[in-house]
């Protein structure tokens, strides 16, 4: 193993330590609330970027499938009787599940077109779930809403710690789909598809059925999430569940983070999230909306890359400028007495390295060469005609 990839490791391993230890070391139920809700948005970021960073296609409606997740944990605790406790955690993953094959129809039917009318049809398609969210009362109790069953049994200081843990378990797994996808042939062909779609398909890239299933892997990270969510926070409600401002958050984390990569949409979680909490705390649940509103601004405009690509090209460029500088001081000089110069008869400066002078690749002779009066004439009979 290199130094660079022993000194990455271990910095990962310190990394997960550190999330590990946080609840331990900061008990606060307010922190580690923040930290429970920046942990699903970094999760929801990476699992919206397996599709959308690797395959170019910007989706604005994975907020279905976070409803679609939610949803389907509280109508399985109310329908089997699930009390509060660590029992609905082991149904997160059937949410999500859920979520993705409900993906399959929705996705198979947005792919069919690009560009543009995609965006157009995920977010149709979100409205359309919104609505059936309040029109289907006998599964979702429509605008009354559904609530979720409450450990009763946990003290205030330790209750968000549970949902730290799950959230940073779900975490963990969408960052092991996204190294996946990213290192394994599959995920090559994704990235095919966002720099040509066309000559993907001439390469023999499978591209429907690769588009396909990156939706599917995106909506179940992202159900598994809307489910933990639902849980944590104990009711939900339509304009809650499915709600457009998910979309926004989650394309402005990654895009924030850097689109595309592994550790973009984390970053751009961390960035965002408990910034968008404390604003809310702070001075009310509208203004943090002008802060979404700046901060995708100044992204666009400046950082249209993200900030871990932008900083690995600036990064990757100093250093270059460096190696590149110091090679030019440890260079040997050549001297004087290595390479002369004269002057020739055609008005030129030219060097004695023989045939490699400009004067002798111009006019094919030098200054102590004189041609012969028959080559001359042969010239001058050239020139005549």
């Amino acid at each position: 193993m290199s130094n660079g990839k022993l000194f990455q490791t271990i910095g990962l391993l310190l990394l997960l330590a550190m999330a590990i230890a946080f609840p331990l070391l900061f008990s606060n139920p307010a922190v580690t609330a923040i930290a429970v809700f920046t942990l699903l948005f970094a999760a929801a970021a990476t699992g919206w970027n397996i599709f959308a960073g690797y395959t170019g296609y910007i989706a604005l409606g994975h907020a279905a499938y976070f409803g679609i997740g939610a949803y389907a944990l509280a109508i399985m605790c109310q329908d089997w009787h699930i009390a509060g406790g660590y029992i609905p955690f082991l149904l997160v993953p059937v949410a999500g599940l859920l979520a993705a094959v409900a993906a399959i129809p929705l996705g198979g039917i947005a792919l069919r077109v690009r560009r543009h009318t995609f965006v157009v049809i995920t977010i149709a398609m979100f409205f359309i779930l919104q609505l059936l969210a309040y029109n289907l009362r006998g599964l979702t109790n429509g605008s009354t809403g559904m609530g979720l069953p409450i450990p009763t049994d946990w003290s205030g200081d330790f209750f968000n710690t549970p949902f730290y843990y799950v959230s940073l378990v779900v975490l963990l797994f969408a960052i092991a789909l996204s190294w996946w996808v990213r290192n394994s042939k599959y995920g090559l062909g994704l990235l095919a598809i966002r720099d040509d779609e066309d000559r993907a398909l001439g390469l023999g890239v499978p591209v429907e059925a690769s588009k396909l299933s990156a939706f599917v892997i995106s909506a179940l990270v992202v159900g598994m999430v809307g489910a933990v969510w639902a849980y944590f926070v104990e009711s939900i409600y339509p304009p809650v569940a499915f709600d457009a401002l998910f979309d926004v958050a989650v394309t402005l984390m990654a895009f924030l983070g850097g689109v595309g990569t592994i550790a973009g949409p984390i970053l751009g979680a961390l960035l965002l999230e408990p910034t968008q909490q404390y604003f809310t705390l702070q001075f009310g649940q509208n203004y943090y909306l002008v802060i979404y509103g700046a901060m995708f601004l100044v992204v666009i405009l400046l950082l249209p890359r993200g900030v871990i690509p932008t900083l690995t090209e600036r990064w990757t460029r100093l250093v270059g400028t460096r190696f590149i500088a110091s090679a030019g001081d440890l260079s040997p000089s050549p001297s004087a007495s290595d390479v002369g110069t004269s002057y020739d008869q055609s008005g030129s400066y030219s060097t004695h390295a023989g045939d490699l002078s400009p004067s002798r690749r111009e006019t094919g002779f030098i200054a102590s060469e004189q041609a012969s009066p028959k080559e001359e004439q042969t010239r001058e009979e050239g020139i005549n005609l």
